[in-house]
């Protein structure tokens, strides 16, 4: 193998160049010779290289097949840029990019291949410099977790500090946030800004990425332009409208358009597409449209509509925190709901149970000759709720109502007393609707009434 373009400050032990330095190869292969260029990581096998090419995909070869290695740049070539250079319009208003996580602030350890969350927010800032075109540019990290790990505690966190940021002057705030409970987030800050009547000072934006900032195909850059560009310039939030919070991701496969959906009505329907986030039961908001020149909003003509027809709300200076003492149990209907998994809503302490119903709502809990478990598990929950314990159904199907009056199961559910008949909230915001609620102390027949209001632009009548 020659390795004459290698120079001997960046050769580690075994002879190969060091991990992280950007490399030419040229090796043999079944379909003929071959040459890539990337990153060298450690090697996949003992007797290999592996190098992570351009596009972000890794590729090895066995070190007999390489015919030609050359060191390109060393492992320390990357510049970061200065804070000087980045230099503030006074004209421009204030955005606070606040950080939790996610793909969107995550890079290669070159060490290992792995992608790891660890940007910090002042990294975010030097590797996208055109976010400085559209707003000054604050930042705040409230942490570098999985959004799988988030739990109600975070998302006051995110509340507070966007009520924080707003009194700093900020005209809108970004949540940096990993995609897959991006969608349940911003829920929550919704309901905690709005769930009684208020709005939120600014625009509250929540973005991510679906493939990590070292891709060649990654989209966190323009998601985040298209986010910063909303939280700076979109319309006032009117609360009401579906528009106290928002998640801003691309609109489909290809660059340039980004969708602003309803924080509250919103969800992550595709584990890797770049256009995984779908309103649910409405339209997006708005989209915005970023280009070299800039960038661009185009209202939904139905959303601008509702905003000038809206009451007018008064701003929420202080976030209803979630309480994290309230614990909803989450069951699913079907085949595999036992009348003991109801039970445990009493015996375990949860306040509420919510149940993920088939199509319009319903439950297994009608026996039709060879199912006992389906009484059992209606008997048990005729208990629970004559006990007082509070019961809500959303549907599978992720988009339609909830409807109880087609069907006799339907009705008889709402003879129990279990709610959500009429309701169009998605599963996901109608979780953190019932734990809004909750932490709120509302219960009995306030509850249910609250439950059929649209608080937030969560639970729409146009469907």
């Amino acid at each position: 193998m020659d390795r004459s373009g290698t120079r001997g400050d960046m050769v580690a032990a075994d002879g190969l160049p060091q991990v992280g330095s950007k490399v030419r190869l040229n090796a043999s292969t079944w379909n003929g010779p071959t040459e890539v260029e990337g990153v060298l990581l450690s090697p996949s096998a003992e007797g290999c290289i592996t190098v992570k090419l351009l596009n972000g995909y890794n590729v090895t070869h066995r070190l007999d097949n390489v015919t030609e290695l050359e060191v390109v740049a060393g492992p320390d070539s990357e510049t970061s840029r200065d804070e000087d250079e980045l230099v503030e319009d006074d004209g421009l208003p204030v955005v606070f990019i606040l950080h939790t996580g996610g793909t969107i602030a995550s890079k290669v350890d070159y060490s290992t291949g792995a992608v790891t969350a660890r940007f910090e927010p002042e990294e975010l800032l030097a590797a996208v410099p055109e976010l400085a075109r559209h707003a000054r540019i604050r930042t705040r990290k409230l942490g570098n977790m999985w959004s799988d790990d988030i739990r109600p505690r975070h998302w006051n966190r995110m509340a507070s500090a966007c009520a924080e940021a707003f009194a700093e002057g900020a005209a809108g705030a970004v949540i940096t946030h990993g995609t897959d409970t991006m969608h349940i987030s911003s829920a929550a800050v919704a309901f905690a800004f709005s769930g009684d009547g208020g709005k939120p000072a600014g625009r509250i934006a929540f973005t991510g990425s679906q493939r990590s900032s070292d891709r060649g195909s990654t989209d966190g850059a323009q998601n985040l332009i298209a986010a910063v560009y909303w939280a700076a310039h979109g319309p006032d939030p009117a609360g009401g409208c579906a528009d106290s919070t928002a998640v801003i991701m691309h609109a489909g496969s290809d660059d340039g358009v980004m969708a602003v959906h309803p924080g509250c009505a919103v969800r992550k329907d595709h584990s890797s597409r770049r256009d995984a986030f779908q309103s649910v039961n409405q339209e997006p908001l708005a989209v915005v449209t970023v280009s070299q020149d800039g960038a661009e909003i185009s209202l939904d003509e139905g959303y601008a509509s509702r905003c000038q027809e809206a009451e007018s709300r008064e701003v929420c200076e202080s976030p209803i925190p979630f309480s994290e003492d309230v614990r909803v149990l989450q069951l699913v209907a079907g085949s595999h709901l036992y009348a003991d998994q109801v039970e445990l809503a009493s015996s375990s302490g949860y306040d509420a149970i919510l149940f993920h119903g088939t199509g319009l709502g319903h439950l297994p809990l009608d026996d039709p000759g060879d199912a006992p478990e389906n009484t059992a598990v209606e008997n048990a929950l005729a208990a629970y709720v004559s006990g007082g314990g509070v019961a809500v159904v959303t549907t599978q199907c992720i988009r339609g109502p909830i409807h109880l009056d087609v069907y006799s199961k339907g009705r008889d559910q709402q003879g129990m007393g279990i709610l959500g008949h009429a309701s169009t909230t998605s599963p996901e915001s109608a979780l953190t609707k019932l734990h809004h609620l909750l932490s709120r102390g509302v219960a009995g027949d306030d509850l249910a009434a609250a439950w059929d209001t649209d608080l937030v632009g969560e639970n729409p009548d146009t469907i």
